[in-house]
């Protein structure tokens, strides 16, 4: 009963820390704004979360377990159709998880930056004090590859079954698809709620043409 007291009180504090970084940003979020919007002491919130840093990494893990799942429900979904369709369900899902969760794709991207600059996490550093001592630090760099494997597991069913021509590496494809879906979310997080077309371009026909590229791109033997 203790322990899941202390988990439910660890969701809420995450909770408000989510909607403090989607009001005002991780910079200028403060400790105090949190634990004001959890209805706790500045103190018992330092006794769950020793820094910010730790607070919007417990945010990204949020994000990425919500994303995987997205995953798997899509998978699941399309295991009866081919695999291209299930590649392309999963990119649109992607995207569609980017326009609904404006702060999960930012959280998400930032990760991902790091763990590039920091060479996957071997050049500490480049690691804050407070990502260091971080647990969901950890928790994210054991689930970090996960969404990669996953579509290149669905690229090779689809290979199998005919669907997909590409003789392009899956992990390469996997790649491409990810880039196309981060540019994508970039321009949805600095739009946020007030999207809007960009250039006289509606974000729907970016995303229709993302998802009409790849399905040329796969139904191409050679590039």
């Amino acid at each position: 009963m203790k322990d899941k007291k202390k988990t439910l009180k660890e969701s809420a504090i995450i909770q408000a820390a989510e909607n403090v970084f989607g009001e005002v940003g991780f910079k200028n979020a403060k400790m105090d704004d949190i634990a004001k919007k959890a209805g706790i002491t500045k103190v018992t919130l330092y006794t769950y979360f020793q820094s910010k840093e730790n607070l919007y990494l417990a945010v990204t893990y949020k994000a990425l377990q919500l994303l995987i799942e997205k995953y798997y429900e899509t998978i699941d979904k399309y295991r009866d159709k081919t695999g291209m369709e299930s590649v392309l369900a999963i990119l649109d899902g992607f995207m569609s998880f980017c326009e609904q969760n404006y702060l999960y794709s930012e959280v998400l991207l930032d990760y991902f930056a790091m763990v590039r600059s920091t060479a996957d996490g071997t050049n500490e550093a480049k690691l804050t004090e407070g990502v260091k001592d971080s647990i969901y630090y950890v928790k994210l760099q054991d689930l970090q590859n996960l969404p990669f494997k996953l579509t290149v597991k669905e690229i090779e069913r689809g290979k199998k079954d005919g669907s997909i021509v590409s003789t392009l590496d899956p992990m390469l494809t996997t790649l491409h698809g990810w880039t196309m879906v981060t540019g994508y979310a970039k321009v949805m997080s600095a739009s946020g709620v007030n999207a809007s077309p960009l250039f006289n371009v509606s974000l729907k026909e970016l995303k229709l043409l993302h998802l009409k590229l790849a399905r040329h791109l796969f139904q191409t033997r050679d590039l």
